[in-house]
């Protein structure tokens, strides 16, 4: 058992390590106590008991790099509020951003329409939504390569290559390298729709990570709302071609502050820095004797195994995790919704209220209204929900206790819904369906805050692969969604079409919070992935 070496012996800085079995504090290289300067005939007795002084390691030649404590102040959990507020803010800002390129370019569809001469209904709703595919497809692999290199690094890189594809999308000359541009800006928009979820994990502990996500969580959701207001006045005083060229000089501001505020949150990437400054620390002889390695350096943290477990991992936790089916499927089914409104507004107050298409791009604050509105609400009380009820289970917080705000939402949305569909007529005043608007985007927000502070909480160091598994569901939903919203709209209407989502989401969305309230923990504790 290695001995407790006094904290006055070294700087902060200095990393922890533990030697198997025993754990020690903050350690000084040249200390009498450390394995390699201790006697050698210590050595030697402990390798004759192994049976070879040259091929094995006895225990005290292994050292386990961790945090100094719980309160080390290079921990992520322990940065100053306004380290942890500055990472939560670019990271909310690469989330916004990709988005607004998402959908920004709706209201100028036609326009793009005719200079290529687009004629398929499908192909023009297209142009918008296969950004969104690309969501689905990016997290697979850029959210399991943040467990590997680090959040920061991949989320950096991906916003480099969204801006260039993004940036290409405005030369583009023809309909099928505006598809292809806009695919491959998709992937790299993709990147904090799941990571961003990770970095806010390793920054915040549970009682105090509401906040945060209700900021995180907003971004995606207004960015599709304040892009086609914008997209709407481009297209009329401008060409389709500034969507991009704007949306491109924004990011690249962003992507600038990011270079200085968001720092690596990653606990495995940090910890391996920590050793190898150990590595180059110790006397270089006596360093090739020393196993040294963090307490994640498993055979799982291997970059082969994590490779060819990433791949997998995400597709694995939707089908081995009842919790990530449901919730994965209820948010597929709200993200659709929202994307099959971003491109039915036009439709809708161009078409039925004849307005003018800058007009009627600002019906997109009406669900901005909404979604802002419940989501500052929501804000305040998640984190009050989760201490209440932690406080009536002796202070044990549970990741149920965030499914609260969920009840509200799955009421909302279909009430919204109803709204819209039977007053979208030119008998009625437009405020009406706009307050329908206005209730599905209140809805979405309150079901996508619980929703992720949820996943976040359950499968915490498996957080960016189960939201990445979220995120490819919700992401097919928002590009499959709007492809087939002109046809049913055609059959049935507004009225009967809408209806018929309002039932899909009562069916689906009113059940899942008391379900996961009651067999949540149950379900948990029988999982491979989920916190117990």
């Amino acid at each position: 058992m290695a001995n407790k070496v006094p904290d006055s012996n070294v700087s902060s800085a200095t990393p922890t390590i533990r030697d198997e079995p025993g754990i020690t504090g903050p350690v000084d290289a040249s200390d009498p106590n450390l394995p390699e300067n201790k006697p050698q005939a210590n050595k030697t007795t402990a390798a004759k008991a192994d049976g070879d002084a040259e091929s094995q390691l006895s225990t005290e030649d292994v050292i386990i790099i961790n945090w100094e404590g719980p309160d080390d102040p290079q921990n992520p959990k322990n940065w100053s509020s306004k380290k942890k507020w500055a990472a939560t803010l670019i990271v909310s800002a690469f989330t916004f951003i990709s988005p607004v390129s998402s959908s920004m370019m709706a209201p100028a569809s036609e326009q793009i329409a005719h200079e290529f001469g687009i004629t398929n209904s499908s192909v023009i709703a297209l142009l918008t939504s296969v950004f969104v595919a690309a969501y689905a497809f990016g997290p697979l692999i850029l959210g399991p390569l943040s467990e590997l290199f680090g959040r920061s690094r991949v989320l950096q890189l991906a916003n480099m290559w969204y801006l260039a594809w993004n940036l290409g999308c405005g030369f583009a000359q023809n309909e099928g390298q505006l598809i292809a541009f806009r695919f491959l800006a998709g992937l790299g928009g993709s990147a904090p729709l799941s990571i961003g979820g990770g970095v806010l994990g390793d920054l915040f502990r549970p009682e105090e990570r509401g906040q945060a996500i209700a900021l995180y969580s907003l971004a995606p959701l207004l960015g599709p709302v304040i892009g086609p207001t914008c997209g709407a006045w481009i297209a009329q005083r401008s060409t389709w071609r500034w969507v991009f060229y704007s949306t491109t000089i924004v990011d690249a501001f962003i992507q600038f502050l990011g270079l200085f505020f968001l720092k690596e949150t990653f606990a495995p990437v940090l910890l391996e820095r920590k050793a190898a400054q150990l590595r180059k620390s110790l006397d270089p002889e006596k360093a090739q004797t020393r196993e040294i390695r963090t307490v994640f350096d498993t055979a799982d943290r291997h970059w082969k195994h994590l490779i060819a477990k990433a791949l997998v991992r995400p597709f694995a936790i939707f089908f081995s995790e009842p919790i990530i089916q449901l919730l994965g499927i209820y948010m597929a089914f709200v993200y659709g919704t929202l994307y099959l409104f971003l491109t039915t507004i036009p439709s809708i107050f161009e078409g039925v209220y004849r307005e003018e298409v800058g007009i009627a791009g600002l019906n997109y604050f009406a669900l901005g209204v909404g979604l802002t509105g419940a989501s500052q609400f929501n804000a305040r009380m998640l984190d009050k929900i989760y201490k209440y009820f932690s406080a009536k289970n002796n202070g044990v917080g549970k990741p149920e206790y965030r499914l609260p705000p969920m009840i509200p939402g799955a009421i909302l949305l279909p009430m919204g819904l109803f709204i819209t569909g039977w007053t979208a007529r030119a008998d009625v005043h437009w405020i009406a369906p706009d307050i329908g608007i206005a209730l599905v985007g209140a809805g979405t927000i309150l079901n996508f805050q619980s929703i992720q502070t949820y996943v976040i909480d359950a499968f915490t160091l498996h957080a960016a692969s189960a939201l990445a598994a979220v995120t490819f569901f919700r992401s097919m939903a928002g590009f499959g969604f709007p492809l087939f919203a002109p046809a049913m709209y055609n059959a049935l209407g507004y009225g009967k079409g809408d209806t018929v989502l309002a039932c899909v989401a009562i069916a689906v969305g009113v059940p899942a919070p008391f379900l996961l309230w009651t067999y949540g923990e149950r379900i948990r504790n029988a999982s491979k992935y989920a916190k117990r």
